[in-house]
């Protein structure tokens, strides 16, 4: 805390006000404009230190997180629970009346009626409720299936686009420091009087695309994380770097092996369970169309007579205006729609398992050659234009091409690995596996 005298020699009081306040309105100026430029300026470097800091993320532990934590999975467990609320209201019988009743309000002729009726359930109708129910709560469960299924993929998906983000980084990172180096040597051959000022210029405006490239990267990656966290929902955990190889990529399943998992996937199951739900609602309608009788007993007071009498009475609607013509058929439609259905996903999944694996063989197969073919003969091609360079064999133009041949194999190459994992991703999703990982040949590993 700052003091500030009144008794200023030399200045007037009035001036020696104004001049306090003009202190005191300069320094809280200033330090509300230093307070937010200091965060920003601190903001990335502290959240860098963090993730530094932060231990390494797994796929399995992101799995585990997302698992636990994640607002739609636990929105689909919490239908899951409730199905258990129908289920046991389901078993529930109807309730007994109790009616009084009173004929006379004079003391001396006076009756007065107690009776107790019961409505009793015929025609299955209880245990056609029950399975009803029950198929609900099966359905509910298919649902919380799929849900988890859709979540390991996104999780899947996710993670492996974080490593991608990753290596973008440092394959952006060497494609700076090469053009740099580049620039540097440009400069030197200018300076020795061996090139023309344009190449030195021409190197420059390579290095000043290499490091829009890499901030590219970078706001990708942050991306990438911010991705990974929101499938996490509220859970908010501090985490390094992905660990992970991103080339270990998923064998290809065969078409026979898919049409075996395909009648348990998770959207068949759903579909499957909604039918069964569907016929066990026809049948409750169909019980319904039967009335319930009411069971009474009770006892009855004459006054006149003295004494008391028993009543037993029963008593049945008559099914004359409503015969439940309308649920029933609307429950049989309902059922017929649900069969249709039940085909139409299978066919809908079997064009998707045919599409995403397609999907996965072609991108494996063009990473496979991309690094056995494409990136080491684009490598060798920029290493000896660079040689040339530096011996005056090659002009400044084909180190550039070859340059930016070598970097788009590269993203190339991870743009195939990524859709790699994706496509493998979306199997899962579809029918609710996972796929294992393979280790690629050490020829085939990625190596920037």
């Amino acid at each position: 805390m700052l003091f500030f005298s009144s008794s200023l020699p030399g200045m007037p009081r009035h001036s020696r006000r104004w001049a306090a306040l003009a202190a005191v309105a300069s320094m809280t100026v200033g330090g509300a404009l230093a307070g937010p430029a200091a965060a920003a300026s601190e903001g990335p470097v502290a959240v860098q230190a963090q993730a530094a800091q932060a231990p390494a993320l797994s796929l399995q532990q992101a799995t585990a997180l997302a698992l636990e934590h994640n607002p739609g999975l636990r929105a689909a467990r919490q239908a899951l629970a409730a199905s258990d609320g129908a289920v046991l209201q389901s078993q529930a019988r109807p309730n007994p009346e109790l009616a009084y009743s009173q004929e006379d309000a004079r003391r001396a002729t006076r009756s007065v009626t107690l009776q107790w009726n019961q409505t009793v359930e015929v025609g299955g109708k209880r245990a056609a409720r029950m399975r009803v129910a029950e198929r609900g709560r099966d359905v509910a469960q298919a649902e919380l299936a799929a849900a988890e299924a859709a979540l390991r993929a996104d999780v899947r998906a996710a993670f492996y686009g974080l490593l991608a983000a990753q290596q973008r980084v440092d394959l952006s990172g060497q494609t700076l420091e090469i053009a740099r180096g580049a620039r540097e040597a440009a400069a030197k051959r200018v300076a020795a009087g061996k090139s023309a000022p344009l190449e030195e210029t021409k190197a420059r405006v390579a290095e000043s695309g290499a490091q829009l490239e890499l901030d590219r990267a970078r706001s990708a990656l942050r991306v990438a994380r911010s991705q990974m966290q929101a499938l996490w929902g509220d859970a908010v955990r501090p985490f390094g770097e992905a660990d992970g190889a991103v080339d270990a990529l998923p064998e290809v399943p065969s078409l026979q092996a898919l049409q075996q998992r395909m009648q348990e996937a998770p959207a068949v199951l759903r579909a499957r369970q909604a039918l069964e739900q569907s016929r066990a609602a026809a049948d409750l309608e169909r019980a319904r169309r039967l009335p319930d009788p009411t069971v009474s007993l009770g006892v009855k007071r004459a006054t006149e007579v003295g004494r008391n009498q028993l009543v037993i009475g029963v008593s049945v609607p008559l099914p004359v205006l409503d015969t439940n013509r309308g649920n029933q058929l609307q429950a049989l439609r309902l059922a017929d729609q649900a069969e249709d259905q039940l085909q139409a996903t299978r066919i809908d999944l079997q064009a998707q398992l045919f599409e995403a694996r397609e999907l996965l063989q072609t991108s494996r197969s063009q990473a496979s050659q991309l690094a056995g073919e494409v990136l080491p003969a684009a490598r060798s091609a920029y290493e000896l234009a660079s040689r040339g360079f530096a011996l005056g064999k090659f002009a400044y133009l084909d180190v550039l091409d070859a340059q930016r041949t070598w970097s788009e194999a590269r993203a190339q190459y991870l743009d195939q690995l990524l859709a790699t994992h994706r496509a493998a991703a979306d199997i899962d999703r579809l029918l609710g596996g996972e796929s294992a990982p393979t280790q690629r040949p050490a020829s085939d590993r990625f190596a920037p």
